[in-house]
């Protein structure tokens, strides 16, 4: 793979995760996860509780990112036009004009998006699976790139309204922040202590970088066989006991793409089957809807999910490199 195109190079991806990280102290995962998503052309839901950094992280890549930005608080009062945006008569031209809403940018920031009511929620329906928005009957494409980040609160606290299944489909990965460990903690309080460290960063790439780089990323390799892999395994969800709604196709391709962006940031041009089983749980876990009598519960689909993983046969080697 010719990482030098079009001024393109891994060192951009590196000096990405180091921005972010200048701001994230040790959340290599997490930062690989929502760049992952960046350069699938996808959507990442970022659940864990308050006060663990999801609005820092979306806000570290958007200063990372010479594109434009906005955030949206989501509340139960926010309406689906404070979203997408309206028309309003002005008398001075005696005609309607419309005016866009926080959705026509490159990356919107949901921030706490499971506060808004569902009719407020499904307002990004199309937005995120489509890239357009249809306001009184016309159709209005949105910028490219165009990426969601949502946080939300885990729905056991108060005042919150858990998201459709419709809406979690959106979201290529669903990634949980996690505490610091206490060598962390020590770090981003030593980090902060002077000033907010986001405010120092600088765009490392722009807009059309980022559409170059998803370019490259759908020249990664992928056999038939890892293709054959990810239809299996999302057989196996749809005929298990223990899981009431499967992996819809839709799902299939979130796996695929989440695999091929994958690669491309660990320098490969090729898709492994442990980038399948890696990426299984956060593209799966959002998506499968248990049985009523299932013995898993909501918090441990990660046990799921390694238990359907174990089920399918994994490609052998010599076939996934095609030799």
């Amino acid at each position: 793979m010719d990482w030098g195109g079009e001024g393109m190079s891994l060192d951009k991806l590196k000096q990405l995760k180091q921005n972010i990280s200048e701001v994230i102290v040790g959340k290599e995962r997490v930062t690989e996860l929502l760049l992952t998503t960046l350069l699938a052309g996808g959507n990442c839901l970022i659940d864990d509780v308050p006060g663990v950094g999801k609005t820092k992280l979306a806000n570290a890549l958007a200063r990372s990112l010479g594109v434009e930005f906005k955030r949206v608080q989501f509340t139960p009062d926010l309406q689906p036009a404070d979203i997408s945006g309206i028309y309003f008569y002005n008398q001075k031209e005696g005609d309607f004009k419309f005016r866009p809403g926080p959705v026509f940018t490159n990356i919107l920031l949901a921030d706490e998006i499971n506060r808004a009511v569902p009719r407020t929620q499904a307002s990004l329906l199309e937005a995120m699976e489509e890239k357009q928005v249809s306001i009184e009957g016309t159709v209005f494409p949105l910028s490219k790139p165009f990426l969601v980040i949502a946080t939300q609160n885990p729905v056991e606290l108060e005042g919150t309204f858990p998201l459709p299944e419709a809406q979690l489909d959106r979201f290529l990965l669903k990634i949980e922040m996690g505490y610091p460990s206490i060598e962390e903690e020590v770090r981003i309080l030593g980090r902060f202590k002077q000033e907010d460290p986001l405010v120092n960063l600088n765009p490392v790439l722009d807009g059309d970088a980022i559409l170059a780089l998803r370019e490259e990323v759908n020249k990664v390799h992928l056999t038939p066989d890892l293709m054959k892999y990810i239809a299996q395994l999302s057989a196996a969800t749809r005929n298990s006991r223990h899981i009431r709604l499967g992996l819809s196709p839709r799902g299939s391709l979130a796996l695929m793409r989440s695999a091929l962006a994958y690669a491309f940031l660990q320098g490969r041009g090729y898709v492994l089957p442990d980038d399948l089983k890696y990426l299984f749980y956060y593209v799966a876990g959002h998506r499968l809807i248990l049985e009523y009598e299932s013995e898993y519960a909501e918090d441990n689909k990660l046990e799921l999910t390694q238990e359907i993983l174990a089920q399918v046969p994994v490609p052998v080697e010599d076939v996934v490199y095609g030799s």
